[in-house]
Formats: structure tokens, C-alpha cells, sequence
């Protein structure tokens, strides 16, 4: 029988509500980035939530061009579609284009954050197979993990030594007939190891979209060193209050104005920050950030403060802060692009090293990833906006001395400097004299192309190579 709003009641168990999701998706090719690769076929695991509605994880229906779920037990495939999606926390939520597909199957209710030491079982379909799985496992830790799905931002965690495998991605992690988790990455290394995503992820981001949209997950743009030096704190007449982390450097990207360089922060909310920069969560130490990610995007958050020599109360504004976005994988979103006399320009990020096959550690690139990764924080001055890259040439008589093969970075164009795409068309249109100019970081090495008959050079490389058009702003 069903209970009012939804929830199931009685011995129905929670299987009858785990989804098996098949996803045909498509991805653009980075280093050439007018294509597509072939369609590819994954297979991941949701469960129905209140409203006529399935909750998956955001990497198992990423680039979809369709999406096909399946009852437990029933081979009949029905076709859905993502409503809301948030790449940074991982999770999306899906609806059906049939209503019948939801007859009888009851709404899964979600818990609170399971304790350590506890035990979930894990429900999905693992490593492609047609039928459901569970898994049985302990809570062995909780703590801000980087999840991989944008490998961008750290957010709470619950480890567990249920394995977790492809295919089991999306499904819910169960504890006392309760939701407790969204099963959703495991750590390469570790044996019979896995990750969740806990109740106060999911309940933010069922919060965030009751409005109708994805506003993201607020980020207060600093950087904190720990009190944990006796005479420092003496220098500064910190209270012996074992309270607090200074701020070692604010973020230009994101904007923060009511912290600042020096402050030293006592609390924020409700929780005292330990001078390792930690704080108390339902029993568990975790990093103090967590305590700004329980707001939503656009709210305040109560902050205390030591600055100059006396206690502070102040006000902090959220914001949801996505300017450093090329800095992690990003989705459902095509690359940007300008073609040149067959040269490939595109914005540097994430997908683009991944697509090239850059590894951070080799020395002869490590130019690109401090430029995507560091640059912003450590070097604002000089940080571009979006740094551009060489991505390719498209062999021509037009290009045919060039030298320069791709993968490197633009630093001018004919003299313009180049912090976007935007100053590489207008670097070039601009230009009247016989040949263009272009300059790479680091080494300022110079290339150069010649602009007579470039107009019927690039005619014939659109043609020649099946490039729709030379640009996608």
C-alpha cells in the first residue's frame, strides 16, 4: 500500500524501486572540436523519489542523446530525460515520457547521514548485468572528497567498503529502508572501497531546484593556513580560545568582499573552525568549507572573525562561482573554436588535456595545466580570462612552412594579446598587413602565415576537411 505523498509502506522491498538506466550518449572531440566521437552506450542505476521522478547520478546520463530506463524485472524500455542536472555535486534527476512506467512503483524516502561504523546496502546493476545487485558494506569514513565527475570541487563524502562499480553509479545506498546515499565513484588503488554522496549533498540539490533551476553550490572564494603556532597566535592577541584559521588569500574570481586577507576566522554558522581549519559535522571533523556549502546560493552566512586586533560578527553573501569551469571537466556543453588558414584555435581546459593525452607531470607541458590550474590563484595579474591554444593545423598550401604542429599556447596575435577567443577573430580581422603573426607561450617562439589569397584558403580547407564552419562562439 501506498502512504500519503507517496512513501511506500509495508514489506515492499526497496529493489522494486532501483532504475536501470541505459545512456547513448555523444561527446565532441576537444583537439577537434567541429566533430563528434561514434555514439556510445552506458549503462548506469537510478531509483524513484517523490514527484514522478528518478534520481541518478549526473555522469551516468551525461552527453545524452537518448535515455532508456527499465523497471526491476521488466525488459521494457521506456524513454526519459534529464530535468535537473548539477555536474559539480553529481546528481541528476530524471522524468518519464510514459506516466505508466511509475504504477506501482513507491517512492524511496531519504535518512540522515549514517553514523561511522555502520552498515548500507549498496543496489544497482554493476558491470552491466541485467539483473540487480547488492552490496553490503560498513561506513568506514566520512570526509570532503573531490568527485571525479568534474574533478573540480570537494564536497562530503561517505566511504565505504561495499565495492562500487560501473554500472552501480546512481543507485541508492540503503540503511533502515532510508535513501542514506547516492553510490557514485571508488578510488582507484582500493580494494572493495567506494564513495557516496550523503543526504546533505542530495537534500541541497532537491532544495536548489524547487525553484525551477540550477543555481549550483555556493564557493567562498579563499584560502586559509592553520593557527596552529602558539606565538603567532600571541602576536596576533588571538583569545587562548584554540579557535581559528586566517584567510592566506582571497580568490580574485569569485569576488569576495566582506572576508579578507589576515582575518582570522573563529566560526561560521553555527560551528567553531578548529585551528586545523576543521569543523565539527554531525560527529565527523570535517574541512570548515562544508560549512559555507550547507547555504544556498544567493543566501548569507553568520561569520566571526578576529581582524585587527578585535572580534568581528559579519554577514557573508553567498554565490555560486563558475568562472574557474574550464579548470574541470565540463559537459553537455560543445568547445568553442575559431579556424584560421587551417589553424585550430580553442579555449585551454580540462576535456582538452584529457582529449591530447597531457599528463601534468610531463615537464614539457607543464606550461598548459599551471596556465588552466594555477595561473588564476597564484599569478592573478597576468591570469587570461581564457587562455587559447594551438589546437591543431589542417595541412594546406596556405600553412605548408609552418612548424608549429598544435598544442601549444597563444600569447599574441599580430601584436594583440590574447586572453579569449574573442581577441583571436579580432586579432586576425583586424589586421591589414601581408602576413599574420603568432606567438607561444613560454618560449615566444613566432610563426607566420601570409594573408594573400587566405579568403580562398579557407574556402577550400572547410570543404576539404567537412568543417561546417570556421567558427562555434
Amino acid at each position: 500500500m501506498l502512504a500519503a505523498g507517496g512513501a511506500f509502506c509495508g514489506a515492499a522491498p526497496p529493489e522494486l524501486s532501483v532504475i536501470q538506466i541505459l545512456n547513448f550518449s555523444q561527446q565532441p572531440a576537444w583537439d577537434a572540436p567541429w566533430r563528434f566521437e561514434p555514439v556510445q552506450r552506458s549503462m548506469g542505476s537510478g531509483f524513484v523519489i517523490k514527484g514522478k521522478r528518478i534520481m541518478t547520478n549526473a555522469h551516468v546520463v551525461s552527453w545524452a542523446r537518448q535515455i532508456l530506463v527499465r523497471r526491476y524485472q521488466d525488459p521494457r524500455p521506456y524513454v526519459a530525460q534529464v530535468e535537473f542536472i548539477s555536474h559539480e555535486c553529481d546528481l541528476a534527476v530524471l522524468t518519464v515520457e510514459d506516466p505508466d512506467f511509475f504504477d506501482n512503483l513507491p517512492a524511496l524516502e531519504f535518512g540522515d547521514l549514517p553514523k561511522v561504523r555502520s552498515t548500507v546496502v549498496t543496489y544497482g546493476y554493476p558491470a552491466g548485468g541485467e539483473e540487480i545487485s547488492y552490496t553490503r558494506g560498513v561506513v568506514s569514513r566520512i570526509e570532503r572528497q573531490t568527485y571525479a565527475h568534474t574533478a573540480l570541487r570537494q564536497f562530503l563524502a561517505v566511504q565505504t567498503d561495499a565495492a562500487i562499480n560501473p554500472g552501480n553509479s546512481g543507485g541508492p545506498v540503503i540503511q533502515e529502508d532510508h535513501v542514506v546515499g547516492v553510490a557514485f565513484q571508488g578510488l582507484q588503488g582500493l580494494e572493495n572501497s567506494g564513495f557516496f554522496i550523503p543526504p546533505p549533498v542530495i537534500s541541497h540539490f532537491l532544495s536548489d531546484i524547487l525553484d525551477g533551476k540550477v543555481d549550483g553550490v555556493p564557493r567562498i572564494g579563499i584560502q586559509v593556513a592553520s593557527m596552529l603556532n602558539p606565538a603567532y597566535r600571541a602576536w596576533l592577541k588571538l583569545p587562548d580560545n584554540h579557535l581559528g584559521v586566517r584567510i592566506d588569500r582571497v580568490l580574485p574570481f569569485c569576488e569576495e568582499e566582506a572576508l579578507k586577507e589576515e582575518d582570522v576566522i573563529f566560526r561560521i554558522g553555527s560551528f567553531p573552525v578548529a585551528t586545523d581549519g576543521t569543523i565539527l559535522f554531525e560527529g565527523n571533523r570535517v574541512a570548515a568549507g562544508l560549512a559555507f556549502q550547507l547555504a544556498q546560493a544567493s543566501e548569507s552566512v553568520p561569520v566571526q572573525v578576529w581582524r585587527d586586533g578585535q572580534e568581528l560578527n559579519l554577514t557573508v553573501p553567498t554565490r555560486a562561482c563558475d568562472k574557474d569551469a574550464a579548470a574541470g571537466f565540463q559537459y553537455d556543453v560543445l568547445p568553442r573554436y575559431f579556424i584560421h588558414g587551417g589553424l585550430v584555435f580553442t579555449p585551454l581546459s580540462l576535456n582538452y588535456l584529457r582529449a591530447v593525452g597531457v599528463d601534468p607531470a610531463d615537464p614539457s607541458r607543464r606550461e598548459l595545466v599551471y596556465e588552466l590550474r594555477f595561473r588564476p590563484s597564484e599569478d592573478p595579474a597576468n591570469a587570461r580570462s581564457e587562455p587559447i591554444v594551438l589546437a591543431a593545423v589542417l595541412p594546406h598550401r596556405v600553412n605548408a612552412n609552418w612548424t608549429m604542429a598544435g598544442r601549444a599556447l597563444v600569447d599574441q596575435i599580430n601584436g594583440v594579446r590574447i586572453d579569449k577567443l574573442d581577441d583571436v577573430i579580432r586579432a586576425f580581422e583586424g589586421n591589414r598587413e601581408p602576413y599574420d603573426s603568432v606567438e607561444f607561450i613560454p618560449n615566444h617562439s613566432l610563426e607566420c602565415i601570409a594573408r594573400e589569397g587566405l579568403a580562398e584558403a579557407n574556402a577550400e580547407i572547410m570543404k576539404d576537411y567537412g568543417i561546417p564552419n570556421d567558427r562555434r562562439l
